[in-house]
């Protein structure tokens, strides 16, 4: 007989067990999402903790804005204040506890563009973040991942066409960098093209790029990976270019980029992890060098495909050739540097 497991919940994840690697080595997750109620599961603090807490030394962390905690009433325009409130209350238990990861950033979200139409309501959003997580509140993720299929998508952007492109989101741009804030998105990797011209265009921002610029492996461009890979590695290459730019390795275990490990009897070992997608992160490491390069979670959307050690392990596999360094960088001393996480 059988058991029927549930991808991403903790029975099927416990199927892969592996011995922690360098287990002392400090970690910062600069990428994670805390939510109720999505994909049938809570990710809450004790969920984080339990996935932190799994054996690796991660001591800290950021939050990244997922739509989640938002106010029902009130201005529409400060609806996002409510994840901001609850991320804010959560992050100050987190640090209220010895040996536990403490939550010490928050990025969270704003319609940018309108600055370009209604600057007023965005300065009192940013204002209203900032007033709610004090020194926590690092800078603000408006996504621009848009695909012309999003019905073959498990997780579909939002965004409007040409975001990027868009003035009155630029000046959005201008502002957070006027006022010491970062700017993370998350776009598909045919838009990879679109962001390298705004990222030229606002050089006095910082942003991060999230999760590669996402390569996609399903709907129609199942079947193309290794065409995509090609194209995407001289992005790449031309996105580095641009000094304002740093990178978020991680974040491609998501069902859309089509490994299909969410589907299958069980997880995948670091080691199977590793072979499926270390040429990305060693071409990014390349392109951007370590300096600019930060190893990330994504969990718990990447919990759909992973094990949160298991994850951690591949990425230390990954990390193995670099100097130590170098690898100080990626695990924590980027992140700690471009989120001001001390």
């Amino acid at each position: 007989m059988t058991t029927a497991f549930t991808p991403g919940d903790n029975t099927w994840l416990a199927q892969v067990q592996e011995p922690i690697m360098d287990p002392e080595r400090e970690i910062i997750d600069p990428h994670h999402h805390l939510w109720r109620k999505r994909f049938d599961q809570d990710y809450l603090l004790d969920e984080l903790w339990g996935d932190t807490g799994s054996g690796h030394r991660v001591t800290k962390t950021l939050f990244m804005e997922c739509r989640a905690f938002y106010r029902r009433e009130g201005p529409e325009h400060l609806f996002a204040l409510g994840e901001t409130e609850a991320v804010t209350e959560i992050a100050k238990r987190s640090q209220e506890a010895e040996g536990k990861a403490h939550i010490c950033g928050i990025v969270a979200h704003a319609d940018l563009t309108l600055a370009g139409t209604e600057e007023d309501k965005l300065l009192e959003l940013l204002d209203g973040h900032a007033k709610i997580a004090g020194d926590i509140f690092k800078g603000i993720r408006h996504a621009g991942a848009r695909d012309r299929e999003p019905e073959q998508l498990v997780i579909p952007g939002s965004a409007p066409s040409y975001l990027y492109g868009k003035e009155s989101f630029r000046k959005g741009l201008r502002l957070l960098a006027s006022r010491g804030l970062s700017y993370d998105t998350w776009h598909y990797h045919h838009q990879n093209l679109d962001y390298i011209d705004l990222a030229n265009a606002v050089p006095e921002c910082t942003m991060i790029l999230d999760h590669f610029g996402t390569p996609l492996g399903v709907g129609r461009y199942r079947g193309n990976r290794d065409e995509i890979f090609n194209e995407w590695k001289m992005e790449m290459r031309e996105l580095a270019k641009c000094e304002n730019v740093f990178a978020k390795l991680g974040g491609m275990a998501m069902p859309d980029n089509g490994f299909g490990w969410h589907l299958a009897d069980r997880p995948p070992t670091s080691d199977e992890f590793v072979d499926a997608q270390e040429r990305y992160y060693h071409h990014m490491i390349e392109c951007f060098g370590p300096e600019r390069c930060m190893f990330e979670s994504n969990f718990p959307v990447d919990r759909l495909s992973i094990s949160y050690p298991v994850l951690w392990n591949g990425l230390k596999k990954i990390a193995s050739r670099y100097s130590e360094e170098e690898q100080q960088a990626l695990f924590s001393g980027t992140a700690a540097r471009v989120y001001r996480l001390d």
